[in-house]
């Protein structure tokens, strides 16, 4: 176990499969108490096998279900964090899917879903959390920063993705809704950065990655010759969280291999 955010309360959304749990580990190896949040009761066992795994580890947490694109549950998820907890220190703004259809054949219902979990849950729980860190006002014992919020977003803010109209919209609009809040509250003392993935085994593109032949083929957009693990991005979301960033903010942190240096032109083009 490390140290270097003892203490402190981090909610991390979507935190029950993928890159959610590795984050969640990772801050808890830290020394977090750390809020496994998942979407709904079909997610709630993996909920509690993570935060029993973080807590067999030496770490401590709570598992609470929450759909983040539902106001009413956001807000009850951070006072009941911090009525147990005192505070919310760090928030992961996690929580996405995909819903994926050729654009002439999206539907309303597809667009609006995909918006309304990876863009609107990541406005409401942001939301919710500079509230909290403005009430709560500085505790430098914990932390150079008020608070911190990190975005999860994708390359896919920067890389158009054919066939993903609604999940790339989503992602663009993460990456200026975190530059905004940036500017926004820097002066508050508040830190917010994201995180933009490239290729990471999860179970959500699984078939992405799960035979050789696959695997072959992504590592075609991937320069530095492997896919990413959770892993990966967990450490990123420590070093964001923790004050060796404190000079940082308002940045996407790309964690992808070299995936937006749009290797296609490698061989000039």
């Amino acid at each position: 176990m490390g140290n270097k955010l003892q203490n402190q309360v981090a909610i991390v959304t979507g935190a029950s499969s993928g890159i959610g749990t590795g984050v969640a580990k990772a801050l808890a190896a830290e020394g977090a108490i750390v809020v496994v949040n998942n979407s709904s009761e079909h997610s709630h066992d993996a909920a509690i096998q993570i935060l029993n795994e973080i807590k067999s580890a030496g770490g401590q947490g709570i598992v609470y279900q929450c759909d983040v694109s539902k106001e009413d549950q956001v807000q009850a998820m951070f006072a009941e964090t911090i009525k147990q907890f005192g505070t919310v220190d760090i928030l992961v703004n996690n929580a996405g899917l995909q819903d994926d259809a050729p654009f002439t054949e999206m539907t309303l219902a597809q667009w609006n879903h995909v918006i309304s979990i990876n863009l609107t849950g990541q406005f409401l729980c942001a939301r919710e959390a500079i509230r909290e860190f403005l009430r709560r006002g500085m505790q430098p014992e914990k932390s150079l920063a008020l608070g911190k919020i990190i975005c999860m977003s994708s390359v896919h803010e920067v890389i158009p993705w054919a066939g993903h109209a609604n999940y790339a919209a989503s992602k663009g609009g993460i990456k200026l809704l975190m530059q905004t809040l940036a500017q926004e509250f820097a002066p508050k003392k508040i830190r917010i950065n994201s995180i933009g993935p490239g290729a990471i085994k999860t179970p959500i593109n699984k078939e992405a990655w799960d035979t050789p032949e696959a695997e072959a083929k992504l590592l075609t957009l991937i320069p530095y010759g492997r896919v990413g693990i959770t892993d990966d991005i967990g450490k990123a979301a420590v070093w964001l969280a923790s004050d060796d960033s404190d000079y940082v903010n308002g940045v996407t942190l790309f964690v992808d291999g070299g995936m937006t240096l749009f290797p296609g032109f490698s061989t000039n083009g």
